[in-house]
């Protein structure tokens, strides 16, 4: 099926739509959550249990007619529990391959920072190359292809921080946070009878959101944007209270987010707002900080939006926009 750029707004808003009979407000997160899927990235959810991230993953996994599992990460928890492995089959006498629950559209890994590291390096291949290697032997995983990590940034006990080089496989990095007051009153009459997820029907197929992949990169970005992008970059590079900067690997996540962002405000191509807009997620995570005690004080924000305001936007004179 082939999807044209300006179809992609109306699809997003119909599945958009869609989510938030289930989920009550959010629609900033849903925008990125979209972000992440027509990219063909993924995401990482840090909040506090209770606000409503399986039910998120869920709503969008049934939305786009997806197949969607969960694992709740342990320290128990081994690669094969995530990957599949080949058993013994003593009925037909040979070795058969029994997939994992990574072979989904959208997989939740539930408490990511709770497994070992050689569990999380498990998803590494997977969510860089879309495949695993079990026993010699490559197998593609489904497209579209989402992972939903989440993490609770308040226990520390008992859990492996994630480390750089899987931090920066994420491309999105997002905190829900809590509902309003007004928003806490909708969930609770919403809720009062019967849960909207059972009643929850899908909007489009799956195989749309892999078109909408195939096209998304047609979105204009003009030379001017990219400089701003860069410029914004370099001063990571060289801000005193950051070791290490972002790195190509996310300037190339940045630019792929912007251009769907872009297509979900209903545009063909990139203006400096959109840029602004998803900063935040897509870089504030991939920063080594200087001061370790500042991942707490959240200080990668901070260091952003000190950078957003110092560097020169260009106008929209400059850029040529029609």
């Amino acid at each position: 099926m082939d999807i044209a750029l300006n179809e992609i707004k109306g699809i997003t808003e119909k599945i958009k739509t869609n989510v938030q009979q289930v989920v009550v407000g959010k629609s900033d997160t849903i925008d990125l959550l979209l972000v992440a899927m027509i990219s063909s990235g993924h995401v990482l959810l840090e909040d506090v249990p209770g606000t409503g991230k399986t039910m998120m993953a869920k709503a969008l996994a049934t939305s786009v007619n997806g197949s969607f599992k969960r694992i709740q990460f342990t320290p128990d928890l081994l690669p094969s529990d995530v990957t599949g492995l080949n058993f013994y089959s003593q009925e037909k006498g040979v070795f058969e391959f029994r997939k994992g629950p990574i072979f989904s559209n959208i997989l939740l890994a539930d408490e990511i920072n709770r497994a070992t590291p050689r569990t999380q390096s498990s998803l590494l291949e997977s969510m860089e190359e879309r495949q695993v290697t079990i026993d010699g032997e490559t197998r593609k995983l489904d497209r579209p292809f989402l992972v939903i990590a989440t993490q609770n940034p308040i226990e520390s006990q008992g859990t492996f921080p994630l480390p750089e080089a899987q931090l920066d496989r994420f491309l999105l990095k997002i905190n829900i946070g809590y509902p309003s007051k007004e928003e806490g009153i909708d969930i609770l009459k919403r809720f009062k009878q019967v849960n909207p997820l059972e009643q929850l029907e899908s909007v489009i197929d799956a195989t749309d959101i892999v078109a909408m992949q195939e096209v998304y990169h047609q979105v204009e970005v003009h030379e001017d944007v990219l400089n701003y992008m860069m410029d914004i970059i370099e001063k990571t590079r060289n801000h005193p209270d950051l070791a290490l900067g972002v790195s190509p690997r996310g300037s190339q996540a940045l630019l792929k987010a912007v251009q769907v962002y872009a297509l979900i405000q209903g545009r063909s191509y990139v203006i400096p707002d959109d840029v602004k807009a998803i900063a935040e997620p897509v870089l504030a995570h991939r920063f080594v900080l200087a001061q370790k005690i500042g991942i707490k004080q959240g200080l990668g924000t901070k260091v952003l939006e000190e950078i957003l305001k110092a560097v020169p936007v260009p106008t929209e004179s400059e850029l040529h926009v029609t």
